[in-house]
Protein backbone atom coordinates (compact mmCIF):
# COMPACT_ATOMS: atom_id res chain seq x y z
CA UNK A 1 0.00 0.00 0.00
CA UNK A 2 1.07 3.51 -0.68
CA UNK A 3 2.05 5.62 2.32
CA UNK A 4 -0.38 8.36 1.28
CA UNK A 5 -3.28 5.91 1.39
CA UNK A 6 -2.22 4.79 4.86
CA UNK A 7 -2.06 8.43 5.94
CA UNK A 8 -5.59 9.07 4.62
CA UNK A 9 -6.94 5.96 6.38
CA UNK A 10 -5.31 7.09 9.61
CA UNK A 11 -6.72 10.62 9.24
CA UNK A 12 -10.19 9.22 8.54
CA UNK A 13 -10.00 6.86 11.52
CA UNK A 14 -8.88 9.63 13.85
CA UNK A 15 -11.54 12.03 12.56
CA UNK A 16 -14.32 9.46 12.89
CA UNK A 17 -13.19 8.49 16.39
CA UNK A 18 -13.18 12.10 17.57
CA UNK A 19 -16.54 12.78 15.86
CA UNK A 20 -18.12 9.79 17.60
CA UNK A 21 -16.62 10.81 20.94
CA UNK A 22 -17.84 14.39 20.53
CA UNK A 23 -21.34 13.28 19.54
CA UNK A 24 -21.55 10.93 22.53
CA UNK A 25 -20.61 13.71 24.94
CA UNK A 26 -23.30 16.03 23.57
CA UNK A 27 -26.26 14.39 25.39
CA UNK A 28 -24.94 15.86 28.64
CA UNK A 29 -26.23 19.17 27.35
CA UNK A 30 -29.91 19.92 26.81
CA UNK A 31 -31.83 18.49 23.88
CA UNK A 32 -32.26 21.86 22.19
CA UNK A 33 -28.64 22.85 22.62
CA UNK A 34 -27.40 19.46 21.40
CA UNK A 35 -29.57 19.69 18.29
CA UNK A 36 -28.46 23.28 17.68
CA UNK A 37 -24.77 22.34 17.89
CA UNK A 38 -25.22 19.42 15.49
CA UNK A 39 -27.28 21.58 13.12
CA UNK A 40 -24.62 24.31 13.04
CA UNK A 41 -21.84 21.82 12.31
CA UNK A 42 -23.89 20.04 9.65
CA UNK A 43 -24.92 23.24 7.90
CA UNK A 44 -21.34 24.49 7.69
CA UNK A 45 -20.13 21.13 6.39
CA UNK A 46 -22.95 21.04 3.85
CA UNK A 47 -21.92 24.48 2.60
CA UNK A 48 -18.35 23.29 2.15
CA UNK A 49 -19.56 20.20 0.25
CA UNK A 50 -21.70 22.30 -2.08
CA UNK A 51 -18.84 24.72 -2.70
CA UNK A 52 -16.41 21.89 -3.50
CA UNK A 53 -18.86 20.19 -5.85
CA UNK A 54 -19.63 23.45 -7.68
CA UNK A 55 -15.90 24.07 -8.01
CA UNK A 56 -15.44 20.59 -9.51
CA UNK A 57 -18.28 21.15 -11.98
CA UNK A 58 -16.77 24.45 -13.14
CA UNK A 59 -13.33 22.85 -13.35
CA UNK A 60 -14.63 19.96 -15.43
CA UNK A 61 -16.48 22.31 -17.78
CA UNK A 62 -13.38 24.45 -18.20
CA UNK A 63 -11.10 21.50 -18.86
CA UNK A 64 -13.57 19.95 -21.28
CA UNK A 65 -14.04 23.18 -23.19
CA UNK A 66 -10.64 24.86 -23.15
CA UNK A 67 -8.34 22.06 -22.06
CA UNK A 68 -7.19 18.96 -23.85
CA UNK A 69 -10.62 17.43 -23.38
CA UNK A 70 -9.52 15.26 -20.49
CA UNK A 71 -10.68 15.72 -16.94
CA UNK A 72 -9.32 13.84 -13.97
CA UNK A 73 -12.16 13.24 -11.54
CA UNK A 74 -11.84 14.10 -7.90
CA UNK A 75 -10.93 11.22 -5.66
CA UNK A 76 -13.96 10.28 -3.51
CA UNK A 77 -11.81 8.95 -0.66
CA UNK A 78 -9.87 12.20 -0.43
CA UNK A 79 -13.15 14.10 -0.54
CA UNK A 80 -14.56 11.93 2.28
CA UNK A 81 -11.52 12.51 4.48
CA UNK A 82 -11.59 16.26 3.84
CA UNK A 83 -15.30 16.57 4.60
CA UNK A 84 -14.92 14.44 7.73
CA UNK A 85 -12.20 16.75 8.98
CA UNK A 86 -14.29 19.84 8.13
CA UNK A 87 -17.25 18.35 10.02
CA UNK A 88 -15.03 17.52 12.99
CA UNK A 89 -13.59 21.02 13.16
CA UNK A 90 -16.99 22.68 12.80
CA UNK A 91 -18.48 20.34 15.43
CA UNK A 92 -15.71 21.11 17.90
CA UNK A 93 -16.01 24.86 17.28
CA UNK A 94 -19.79 24.80 17.67
CA UNK A 95 -19.55 22.70 20.84
CA UNK A 96 -16.99 25.06 22.33
CA UNK A 97 -18.96 28.14 21.31
CA UNK A 98 -22.47 27.05 22.33
CA UNK A 99 -21.91 24.80 25.32
CA UNK A 100 -21.45 26.38 28.69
Amino acid sequence: MDWILILFFAALAVALTIIIYTLTTLPQLGDERKNFIKMKAQSYSFGVVIFCLCFEVVRSLYQSTFGAGTYSNMNPFTFLVAISIVYLISLLIAKRKYSV
